[in-house]
């Protein structure tokens, strides 16, 4: 990281106690971090025996403690429940008068911005909402991604310093979202990482289906080729038998998959007319061929299936697609 990218000395917090309430993969994996810069983890609540199991590997001789006492400890509070749990914790504390004036809240959510901490900013607590944009494990390999991680980053003004310094001492990078974006960004989030997972892992199954030995060592280089086109070269990358046209190929896969796999049909043709829409919004499929294969899945996701024809007759570039 350049110099220019640090901030100044005389912004960065003071050396804090960190409690974690809600001992998920996330929450250890933050105050691990922000040890390593100096901080001091000083307690953690947990339910689950997993939940227990992480905090004694990421954070160990750190008490586990109930909510309350985690924040009658901490200078930094670090809210790591899901989602839909977050704002009745948040109003609980601050109703209980466990939030204390000047106190850090810190909640990881990329759904919420920094509003939903509105009852302990009443209190007098001091909002932030910064969301690792990153899938934790709950393993110490979560600690090593944080560097040069993006973070979504809300809060007021006058905090918008100590934020993005607690996420440069995290090893990560600060990316400011206007509070009623937060919704959009995280929608954006899960539609990439968390549908690319069920993405891959159909993808195994049908390979393995197929007789494949070892997809993962066979879609490792193809998938990693594929995300590393689409980050440098968006729509641009696109390829395979719809940015092509290929209308035959895709009734005939569309046939394969009701066979062995028809769990997956709706899927497959979602994403196939999504990629025929960008592909030919981009100019890269052509619309007489576009004609076809809209037609071919228009048909399918009736129970109509089309005419596999034959496949492959719209290009023969040799991808993987």
């Amino acid at each position: 990281m350049s110099t220019a990218q640090q901030p100044d000395p005389r912004d960065r917090p003071a050396r804090l106690a960190v409690g974690v309430v809600g001992a998920g993969r996330v929450g250890p994996a933050l105050a691990a971090s922000l040890q390593l810069a100096g901080h001091r983890p000083v307690a953690v609540s947990g339910v689950s025996d997993a939940s227990r199991r992480r905090a004694a590997l990421l954070l160990p001789d750190v008490p586990l403690l109930p909510p309350a006492e985690v924040l009658q400890r901490a200078d930094l509070v670090l809210l790591t429940v899901p989602d839909d749990a977050l704002p009745g914790l948040v109003e609980g504390l601050a109703e209980t008068g466990a939030v204390r004036p000047g106190q850090l809240i810190v909640h990881t959510s990329g759904r919420y911005g920094a509003k939903v901490l509105d009852p302990a900013l009443r209190a007098g607590g001091l909002p932030l909402a910064l969301h690792p944009a990153m899938t934790f494990t709950g393993s110490p390999v979560d600690v090593q991604r944080l560097a040069g991680c993006s973070f979504g980053v809300t809060a007021p003004d006058e905090l918008r310093l100590a934020a993005e310094a607690l996420v440069i001492e995290m090893g990560g990078e600060p990316e400011w979202i206007a509070e009623e974006n937060r919704p959009l960004y995280h929608a954006a989030l899960a539609l990439g990482a968390n549908h690319l997972v069920t993405l891959v892992a159909q993808s195994m199954e049908l390979l393995r289906t197929a007789g494949v030995e070892a997809p993962d060592r066979m879609l490792g280089p193809l998938l990693g080729a594929a995300l590393d086109n689409a980050l440098r070269s968006g729509d641009g990358a696109l390829t395979g038998p719809v940015a092509r046209g290929d209308a035959g190929t895709v009734a005939a896969h569309v046939a394969e998959l009701r066979e062995h796999a028809p769990q997956t049909v709706a899927g497959y043709l979602a994403m196939a007319r999504a990629t025929a829409d960008r592909a030919l919004a981009h100019g890269l499929l052509k619309p007489e061929l576009a004609e076809d294969l809209l037609g071919v899945l228009a048909d399918e996701a009736h129970g109509t299936p089309g005419n596999p024809g034959a496949p492959g007759t719209h290009g023969t570039e040799g991808d993987a697609g």
